[in-house]
């Protein structure tokens, strides 16, 4: 490891001269440079945490055989997991401004390794809300998109689309490829030896973010990624809360921010709220073996990786407005396809709505990213975050009102067709979005123009 260190520091300070050109200038720079070793720490220090979201589908059945719980107080305490997610986020990338990255996702690990471990003694669905919904929420919140936003803001000023599309797909991706390995201990062991298992995984991150994770490129003596000069550190912002609380208040005032915190609810309405955590439950209503439709997930996971990265690249070269109206027009589309599509073993058209819901399931996240930074410029990490709690909230409404659904109706399909229409709006939402409306600087500290 101290080779490999090393080979990102600069060469010996020598004494000053004058006119002389500054040592950033004039040391060789690196063959890969360190911004890329930082996203790929975060790249897996997302998948490592992203595992506890995994479980929800998988634990409604269970806690309810076992407890007699309905699917609507689990849900309700994935509603309360999910809601605190997104409403975690902007505080958190605050505070990573304040304290640095490595403290924060390091402390974040770590309450979610005790949040999930604290589930396989609980008693009582109050203790589910605590362990899982509020514990976990609150840690898996301060590992949320707003870590991405601000890993690719700090290191880099060019192919932030493409590290963007990386880092989403990481924790897209980490939530859905556990669901095989969960899926089988929950069928063979229960559902603790899985909970566990997140537990022990969460924390097995730790050590890899304190000792790789860097806060920013003036740490290691390094410019940002394609910047054409150095970036001073900025100072530690102190009043955390108030900062994230002052940009809500100003972003609020925009008509772009209600547009794209909108149509990002829905966007979490159709992921994670409906079919992260519903899909399993409802094929298996339809007598699909649990660990077949959890397959079908994890394969949305890897099918996920290739859409959100390629969904990056084209935001570098497309008007992301009408990405986001395309993404959401044809994921409501397919919405409305499935209840047909559901039968007790895996069919081809079945495979074909897996493959392109796989493709589009976190696409939405770069040009909507994009669209903050291009508003929003320096807060656009905080106010991303501010979207991402919309996202989350839409989330959780429909993690709950799905199990109310199933209870009331004895079937998920008034669900997939309402979410359906909800898409349809969220497209149009999508065009109507003016970033150039917002006064003000947009471009982050230090970028040069056009990055």
């Amino acid at each position: 490891m101290n080779a490999v260190a090393q080979t990102f520091h600069d060469s010996p300070q020598q004494p000053p001269r004058p006119q002389q050109p500054s040592r950033l200038e004039s040391a060789p720079r690196p063959r890969v440079h360190r911004a890329w070793w930082v996203a790929g720490v975060a790249f897996v220090t997302i998948i490592g945490a992203a595992g506890f979201a995994s479980l929800p589908g998988l634990l409604i059945d269970p806690l309810h055989t076992e407890f007699n719980w309905s699917r609507g107080t689990v849900g309700f305490a994935v509603a309360v997991n999910m809601a605190l997610y997104g409403l975690t986020a902007p505080f958190a990338a605050a505070l990573m401004d304040r304290f640095g990255m490595r403290r924060v996702v390091a402390c974040a690990l770590t309450v979610i390794a005790v949040g999930a471990g604290l589930t396989t003694v609980m008693t009582s669905a109050w203790q589910l809300v605590l362990y899982w919904g509020v514990l976990v929420g609150l840690g898996s919140g301060s590992m949320a998109l707003a870590f991405a936003a601000t890993v690719v803001d700090r290191w880099f000023t060019t192919r932030r689309g493409l590290v963007t599309g990386v880092l989403t797909a990481a924790g897209a991706s980490g939530q859905l490829v556990f669901l095989p390995v969960l899926s089988w201990l929950v069928e063979q062991h229960g559902w603790r030896p899985a909970s566990v298992t997140v537990s022990l995984t969460a924390l097995a991150v730790v050590p890899f973010v304190v000792l790789l994770l860097r806060d920013h490129p003036a740490d290691v003596g390094l410019a940002p990624y394609g910047a054409a000069a150095p970036v001073a550190r900025p100072a530690p912002e102190p009043g955390a809360a108030r900062r994230a609380l002052r940009v809500l208040r100003d972003a609020a005032r925009t008509g772009p921010f209600w547009l794209l915190a909108g149509s990002f609810a829905i966007c979490g309405a159709s992921t994670n709220g409906l079919i992260r955590t519903h899909f399993v439950p409802s094929a298996h209503d339809h007598g699909m073996p649990i660990t077949a439709a959890a397959s079908l997930l994890a394969l949305i996971g890897v099918l996920d990786v290739v859409g959100t990265i390629a969904s990056g690249w084209l935001t570098d070269r497309f008007d992301a407005r009408r990405l986001l109206a395309v993404y959401y027009a044809l994921r409501g589309v397919s919405l409305l396809f499935l209840p047909m599509l559901l039968a007790p073993t895996v069919e081809l058209p079945m495979v074909f709505f897996i493959v392109f819901y796989g493709l589009d399931w976190v696409a939405t996240v770069p040009p909507t990213l994009a669209l903050c930074r291009a508003a929003y410029g320096r807060d656009s990490a905080i106010v991303f975050g501010w979207v991402l709690a919309s996202h989350q909230i839409g989330a959780g409404l429909v993690a709950f009102l799905g199990g109310l659904a199933r209870d009331a109706f004895g079937s998920y399909d008034p669900v997939w067709m309402a979410s359906g229409a909800l898409c349809a709006l969220a497209a149009l939402m999508a065009l109507v979005i003016r970033p150039g409306e917002v006064p003000g600087d947009r471009e982050p500290a230090g970028a040069p123009p056009g990055a």
